[in-house]
């Protein structure tokens, strides 16, 4: 029998590496053994002794289990790069995020993270525009990006829904993208919302001097998706939205491969991230998704708020932002797993989900001015409407960037005033 336990191992850059942290089952007899069940049902391996397998195949593609840190249950497994057709992320995730989840050996799982060998990286182009690309053409240098997701998620029809961007960009955001679960309904079709919301846009930047712009929701089967991103970019749009984990990474390669050629930049919602993500002893982390988003090529992606509704805690947020960023060694946690990225453009990381005027200076002190500032109910929940909402955001990342207090910038700013009278701004 094979043995796949080898702690004088040292991964070379033709391995691709995961780390995952392990609960063995009560009659697994220890944690190497758990290691060595995992790295054997994610490669060349199986339960039982097989006259097929070759010595030639077991000595080259046979993984090595290299680290086990028995206190804090993690283990580490270097795979050969030949194990894995590397232009396919659902075949490197059968490998090793597929059937041993489900085996007997373990009562947990958790893939924490992944380090993508260079002949891997090599294969993917990355984000298109990536963070300087996105800066440039919002022509916003010096400062978060601001946005809003229109409210209600579903319900107000093409000219209700165009008229929320309007009254947002107004107010100085600029962004306003569809939310997750709104794509082509009965009450409000894909088509006459982007018509209706772009004829807005055009007309705001021309009011305002600033550009603008609309993130429609593109999610559906890839023969529809390619038609409505298309369909987009003819009424003039910039900017494409895709639910990137109920989409499936098959599709949302191929939707980044067909959008190579087209000027559009590429937003990632995560919904449905947190069936995977939340349980932190099982499942995947929201760092390894976030990789393989970069990877495969999102020019944004949500992450995290630290600060707002959603779950996800200040340094795990921190880090996946610092990662997908490419911020110095220093200012990385790699007690994971490093990742040399080559020529892949960075991600800039969005934050979304209960955000509001009060917490701003909190989130920029601890996510920087590299991030998109989304704010749903923060906006459209200002005492006297969106433009005022919209407004008091852009008051309060003002207030940041000037070093002035938002309680004593809110006494000549009225809209920032009514936010924090609202949400209980506490000094």
């Amino acid at each position: 029998m094979l043995n796949y336990l080898n702690l004088n191992y040292s991964p070379s850059g033709k391995d691709l590496v995961v780390m995952y942290y392990v609960e063995k089952a009560a009659d697994t007899s220890s944690l190497e053994k758990a290691a060595e069940e995992i790295a054997k049902e994610s490669s060349i391996g199986t339960w039982t002794e097989i006259a097929t397998l070759s010595e030639d195949i077991a000595q080259r593609l046979k993984p090595s289990v290299y680290h086990i840190d028995e206190k804090e249950n993690i283990i580490k497994i270097a795979y050969n790069e030949e194990l894995f057709e590397a232009d396919n992320i659902p075949q490197i995730l059968s490998a090793i995020a597929g059937n041993i989840y489900g085996m007997k050996a373990i009562d947990n799982l958790r893939l924490i993270d992944i380090e993508f060998p260079k002949s891997i990286v090599n294969v993917y182009k990355g984000p298109k525009f990536g963070i300087k690309g996105i800066r440039k053409l919002l022509k916003v240098f010096d400062r978060p990006l601001l946005g809003t997701i229109v409210k209600p998620k579903v319900g107000l029809n093409p000219k209700q829904h165009a008229k929320v961007c309007g009254e947002s960009w107004l107010g100085g955001l600029d962004i306003v993208k569809d939310d997750e679960n709104l794509t082509s309904m009965r009450f409000n079709k894909f088509e006459t919302r982007v018509k209706e919301t772009i004829k807005i846009r055009d007309k705001i930047e021309i009011e305002t001097g600033e550009k603008k712009i609309y993130m429609p929701n593109i999610t559906a089967p890839v023969s529809e998706m390619k038609k409505r991103a298309d369909f987009v970019i003819e009424q003039g749009g910039e900017y494409i939205m895709v639910d990137i984990i109920t989409l499936g990474f098959s599709a949302l390669q191929e939707i980044r491969d067909y959008l190579d050629d087209k000027n559009v930049v590429i937003h990632a919602h995560r919904a449905m991230h947190a069936a995977l993500t939340r349980n932190q002893r099982h499942g995947m982390s929201m760092l390894a998704i976030a990789k393989i988003s970069r990877l495969i090529g999102m020019d944004q992606l949500h992450t995290g708020t630290v600060v707002g509704k959603m779950e996800g805690g200040k340094e795990e947020v921190v880090n996946i932002n610092n990662i997908i960023t490419n911020k110095t060694i220093e200012e990385i946690d790699y007690s994971n797993l490093h990742q040399n990225w080559g020529n892949i453009r960075t991600t800039l990381p969005v934050a979304s989900g209960g955000l509001y005027p009060n917490v701003v200076h909190k989130l920029i002190d601890i996510l920087g001015k590299d991030i998109v500032i989304q704010a749903g109910g923060g906006v459209h929940g200002h005492p006297e409407g969106t433009e005022a909402g919209a407004k008091a955001m852009r008051q309060a990342v003002q207030a940041y960037l000037d070093n002035i207090n938002l309680s004593e910038y809110a006494k000549t700013h009225n809209e920032l005033k009514k936010a924090l009278e609202k949400w209980k701004y506490l000094k």
